[in-house]
């Protein structure tokens, strides 16, 4: 990793804008445009083509070594090489089709986006961990790619001529499994690069803090929806206002503000956050990324959630809703799936237990267990279907799917 931090470090903060415009092609012809990021990472004094590179890093049964193609030190080249194999042995890269050709023709951004998440994050390049490099080699940057490819897919569709509506990427994926994250390093990759765009969750349009009390007192015993979560929560029509303002984001001077929601008003309860803190956001906007953790629930027969509890039965029905508010804006999923929903106990008792750590105000370990127990009855009854057939009016040339560990990692 020597190379990286070597090349990163005097690697201007314009660099983004330099090498990946914001068009819908980085290189108008890949096969014959020079590599020229991995050139200065190197210290070429020649530039080779893309093509050249694909056939010097694809490494393939007979094909040359880098130390006899690069005419640098051995030390450098197999920094590169190292990271070109250790991007190989990713869970996603057979699913997301990208051969060994195709990551040695874009080596350049996976290192260009690796230093820009190092940064974010502020990790070393030079020290960083097993498990820090998986995250950031094996997931962010391979999920951010499959993210482009489906921008520049969506533009296709439209003339140039014509004002383009931004993508809307839906991320659904359950609660502590690292989504909000995922979606915070996408945003800043998105940005890097030249491309306008926005964060939304589901969490945004919930209730108000008077709002929810009604709903609380409408249904008296029903612990479902006796705070903030599950179907019946949130404001729709807000959803709908919104969600319907962003996509016509289409032109400059335009312009928006993202609600957002404060989770420590009245005592952890909380209410939406007052609007003149909301972010705005400024035409044209490109994609906006919208992540929750019930984001894709279809309705079930009422025999199938009344078997799993009888109080996710009016869950149920609000759920019937729910696909004109959030879904049907929805053009490309990405789905991060898990084998075990009581994992999501764990993960928030994870994230209590080291605030508590922090002096910070933490739930104890019953009120996790309590928080976390309204819910497993819709993750028990609506992921085995999410995972199984999808979102309501999913394209599956639309869609990826991360299965993820206890530890948060994609797997095969």
């Amino acid at each position: 990793m020597r190379v990286l931090s070597a090349a990163l470090s005097s690697q201007p903060s314009s660099a983004a804008a330099a090498y990946f415009p914001s068009s819908s092609k980085f290189h108008a012809s890949p096969s014959a445009s020079p590599c020229s990021t991995c050139s200065r990472f190197l210290g070429l004094k020649s530039v080779p083509t893309h093509k050249q590179h694909g056939s010097i890093l694809a490494n393939e049964r007979g094909a040359k070594s880098l130390h006899s193609v690069f005419p640098t030190s051995p030390a450098l080249v197999s920094s590169v090489d190292d990271l070109f194999q250790f991007i190989l042995m990713g869970p996603l890269i057979e699913k997301l089709g990208f051969t060994q050709e195709k990551v040695a023709e874009t080596i350049d951004k996976w290192i260009l986006y690796g230093g820009y998440l190092c940064r974010l994050f502020r990790m070393n390049e030079l020290t960083m961990t097993l498990p820090e490099k998986a995250r950031i080699y094996h997931y962010y940057i391979p999920v951010f790619l499959w993210c482009e490819e489906q921008v520049q897919l969506h533009r296709s569709k439209f003339n140039e001529e014509k004002e383009i509506p931004p993508l809307m990427i839906g991320v659904s994926a359950p609660q502590g499994s690292g989504k909000t994250t995922l979606v915070f390093a996408l945003d800043y990759l998105f940005r890097r690069t030249g491309r306008n765009s926005a964060t939304l969750s589901i969490d945004d349009f919930y209730l108000t803090a008077e709002e929810q009390a009604n709903l609380r007192s409408q249904n008296p015993g029903n612990a479902l929806l006796e705070l903030r979560g599950n179907a019946g929560s949130h404001d729709l029509q807000f959803s709908v206002d919104t969600l319907s303002k962003l996509s016509k984001l289409t032109k400059e001077g335009m312009k928006a503000k993202l609600p957002r929601y404060d989770k420590s008003a009245y005592g952890g309860r909380g209410d939406r956050a007052d609007p003149s803190t909301w972010p705005e956001v400024k035409g044209p906007l490109t994609v906006i990324l919208f992540e929750g953790w019930m984001l894709g629930f279809k309705p079930l027969p009422n025999d199938v959630v009344k078997a799993v509890d009888p109080q996710l039965e009016l869950v149920n029905k609000n759920l019937e809703a729910y696909y004109d508010a959030w879904d049907k804006f929805v053009e490309a999923w990405i789905i991060i799936k898990i084998k075990d929903p009581s994992c999501v106990y764990q993960w928030r008792l994870q994230a209590e237990v080291a605030m508590r750590a922090d002096g910070k105000p933490g739930m104890s370990d019953e009120e996790v267990l309590d928080f976390v127990s309204r819910y497993l009855p819709a993750y028990k009854a609506y992921l085995p279907v999410l995972y199984s057939e999808g979102p309501k009016g999913l394209d599956p040339n639309r869609l990826l799917v991360v299965e993820i560990d206890e530890a948060r990692n994609p797997i095969s």
